[in-house]
């Protein structure tokens, strides 16, 4: 009994340890597209609106491939949805060092979409099945996110260290995908030798392909859902504006450097990692609605106090760490109060829903998210272009103001949901 008990309780670290290296592989490929882009301009001699095109490219096919597939992914089995996925990456990263060009690029970004799609419906699914309560869910949920930042902030060093310093147009950088690629069979090789029962995301609306397409549909009839979809929507929005442009706006509002603009966006997803990872905490002791509200108003008023420093900056060939802008540091603060959002409200969506619709569920979120970060992207890249970079995050002030609201009906939605179900659960008793 005891050599069972550690079996299982050894297959869910295994799972647990992939599901949280596939999350770190692709948060290095989905938020590489800021510095590909950067690079892009040099390297490929693109303008900036149609380097943004890669952040279309990418999240695109996240959002059509959530909408065929997420649905009745049970069907396939989250282990091997999350194999196939980084088999489609390791080949495109195999492609870029061997055929460089903006259009490889493009493919590139539409591989790693399609695949992320797959993998988050996958890996926001297989939580469920590994956790007993919303609680443990929440936590996990959050472990998960926040190890997705740090992915992010493994990616801007990695990526720099391919950049070389002398010549920024060289396609030298583009030797970074063959660590991607290796990267992504490792991840295989241990999802290949781990074990997860899957059973409980079945039920008999998803033994079906029409049946799992109606579950995603009749999601729509429920109110808790499309408020948390326009929050997600809203968050997306916020945060790709951000995570994506950071690197343009280091180097050509506050005057650094390519690669140094690349390692300093990097302080971002640094404080997006504390952020979900001490959120995880603070929701111990701190109701989630409290402590979002706090987050929101908190990333206002530090866009409007950091951004007029970033006024005026002139360009110095002695730049370094020691001598940036104060605005280099201050702005990528943001992540710490930005970061918990988004893993919060997921994982009270989801703890909120039975674990058979958790997929259609997820594959929601996957698809308003996608829309969201293109439209972010977008609408920065236009402003950046037309104005500046400060403008651009300006703008950003207006979902911040946005998601306060659709905040305050999700949290009313949620209780509603929690009243209904102590009422059911007390008259079947």
């Amino acid at each position: 009994m005891q050599f069972v008990t550690r079996q299982v309780a050894m297959n869910r670290f295994r799972m647990i340890a992939a599901l949280a290296l596939i999350y770190m592989v692709f948060a290095i490929l989905l938020n590489s597209v800021g510095t590909v882009i950067l690079q892009s301009i040099y390297t490929f001699g693109v303008d900036k609106p149609q380097a943004s095109l890669l952040e279309l490219f990418k999240d695109l096919p996240i959002a059509v491939t959530s909408f065929l597939v997420a649905s009745f992914l049970p069907l396939l089995g989250y282990r091997r949805a999350m194999m196939i996925a980084l088999g489609i990456v390791a080949c495109a990263c195999v492609l870029m060092p061997l055929y460089p060009g903006f259009h490889t690029a493009e493919l590139l970004f539409t591989c790693v979409g399609v695949s992320f799609a797959l993998t988050k419906v996958a890996v926001y699914s297989s939580i469920g099945l590994l956790t007993n309560d919303r609680s443990e869910h929440g936590r996990l949920t959050n472990t998960v996110e926040g190890l997705f930042m740090i992915g992010v902030l493994i990616a801007g060093w990695l990526f720099s260290a391919f950049v070389d310093h002398a010549s920024p147009a060289s396609p030298s950088w583009l030797n970074v995908y063959w660590v991607l690629a290796v990267s992504c069979v490792l991840v295989i090789a241990l999802l290949a030798t781990s074990r997860m029962d899957e059973s409980a995301a079945h039920s008999e609306d998803t033994k079906s392909m029409h049946g799992s397409l109606l579950e995603m549909l009749h999601l729509f009839l429920r109110p808790l859902v499309y408020v948390f979809l326009a929050s997600a929507f809203l968050y997306v929005l916020i945060e790709q504006s951000f995570s994506t442009w950071l690197p343009t706006f280091n180097n050509e509002i506050l005057m650094l450097p390519n690669a140094m603009s690349i390692q300093m966006a990097t302080i971002l997803a640094g404080a997006s990692a504390v952020g979900r990872l001490v959120a995880g905490q603070v929701l111990r002791r701190m109701p989630w609605y409290g402590l979002l509200n706090i987050c929101v108003v908190g990333m206002g008023l530090l866009v409007m106090a950091t951004l007029p420093l970033a006024h005026g900056v002139v360009a110095r060939a002695d730049v370094g760490w020691l001598n940036a802008p104060a605005a280099a540091y201050l702005i990528p603060l943001i992540g710490v109060l930005m970061a918990p959002i988004y893993p919060v409200i997921n994982s009270v969506a989801l703890s909120s829903l039975p674990k058979p619709a958790h997929a259609a569920m997820t594959g929601l979120i996957v698809i308003f998210s996608a829309l969201g970060g293109t439209l972010g992207s977008r609408i920065t890249a236009i402003v950046f272009s037309r104005f500046d970079g400060i403008h651009a995050f300006y703008f950003s002030l207006v979902p911040m103001l946005l998601i306060l609201v659709t905040l305050f009906f999700f949290k009313r939605e949620t209780d509603r949901t929690g009243a209904a179900t102590a009422t059911i659960t007390l008259a079947s008793k």
